[in-house]
């Protein structure tokens, strides 16, 4: 039986990585870590708790003790490290807050997997899960490929190149065997609504304005929660060895044509008239080092671990509206905090 760490497996694209191992592998025991931020809830895992190979820690990766203790108790085979402070406004006003989840935490863990190896590195693996942000920004024309250089522009994606940059030394100075991919902007079911898209369905569902920055024309490649899932799923049993593999949509959208597209589903859905919707869009000021365009050429993992996007935009997107519509106690608990109350009294140390 093989013993994976996953790293913020209460988070959003976490939670999908955690259900999809721990449904798919049986044979497998799935340790989820996670410190339980406000973004961590575990109520994105309700289906999966009870399962055998299924094991819940609260452990914030800046707890060296605590790490060493949980590679002491489950020897892991496997760490997917999915773990970080992720939203760019949030790192423009306390970049701090980043440097140590994004860096020192995924160094600790780094020294964790050194450690508890201890150079036994047959069957083992350490999968860094990083962002496309990390470089920079593209013109009107051309993509990121894995040969792009760094040219971080904001605390958040400055903190994830940082880590990338950890996880390639280890694995180039202590030969840990590692892999990293980077990835375009996630948007699926369980998103944590402070991220566009699920910011503005639920801004939608109650009439508030949808705060657009800018003249709305950054453009983003925008990639379905439950595809990257399945990409980490390929890399992480497939993926060579200090390789580093994009993941991306092929699906690029310039913000305000995103939201006039997700205005129009959501008023399909709401019955009501056309352009309802579009009445809440509302311009605002621009944030510091917003980058203008975000484009990933998948062509890497395509061609080398047969991974496509398996909907379009438009099919995810409806889907993504039709979760939300579904899970309206979830979305209710998500802004209200009631979550974290519970499962932070739960899980108290």
């Amino acid at each position: 039986m093989k013993t994976i760490i996953i790293t913020g497996g209460a988070g959003f694209i976490g939670s999908h990585v955690v259900r999809l191992f721990v449904n798919k592998y049986s044979d497998y025991k799935i340790i989820n870590l996670d410190t339980l931020t406000y973004a961590g809830n575990l109520e994105n895992l309700k289906d999966i708790e009870d399962h055998s190979n299924y094991i819940f820690e609260k452990v914030n990766i800046l707890d060296v003790e605590e790490l060493d203790r949980v590679f002491t108790t489950y020897q892991p085979d496997g760490v997917i490290h999915l773990a970080a402070e992720s939203h760019v406004d949030r790192s423009i006003l306390s970049p701090l807050d980043f440097v140590f989840t994004n860096v020192v935490g995924t160094v600790n863990l780094l020294n964790a997997a050194k450690k508890h190896w201890a150079g036994a590195y047959e069957g083992k693996r350490f999968y860094h899960v990083s962002t496309d942000e990390v470089y920079g920004a593209l013109g009107d024309t051309g993509f990121f490929t894995e040969e792009t250089p760094y040219d971080p522009n904001s605390p958040y994606s400055a903190s994830k190149a940082s880590s990338d940059h950890f996880v390639r030394a280890y694995g180039e100075t202590y030969h840990l065997p590692i892999v990293v991919t980077n990835c375009s902007n996630n948007y699926g079911p369980n998103h944590f609504p402070e991220k566009l898209i699920p910011l503005f369905i639920n801004n939608i569902i109650n009439k508030k304005p949808l705060p657009v920055y800018g003249d709305g024309l950054y453009t983003r490649d925008w990639l379905f929660v439950k595809d990257h899932a399945v990409a980490i799923d390929l890399v992480f049993h497939k993926g060579v060895e200090g390789e580093t593999y994009n993941i991306g949509g092929f699906n690029e959208w310039k913000n305000i044509d995103l939201v006039k597209l997700l205005c129009k589903l959501m008023d399909e859905k709401l019955g009501n008239a056309p352009g309802t919707s579009e009445q809440l869009i509302t311009y605002v000021k621009d944030r510091p080092g917003h980058d203008r365009r975000y484009a990933i050429d998948a062509t890497k993992i395509n061609k080398e671990l047969g991974w496509k996007p398996s909907v379009t935009f438009e099919e995810g997107l409806s889907q993504t509206i039709d979760w939300y519509f579904e899970n309206t106690e979830w979305l209710k608990n998500v802004t209200s905090g009631e979550y974290q109350q519970y499962y932070q009294k739960q899980y108290a140390e």
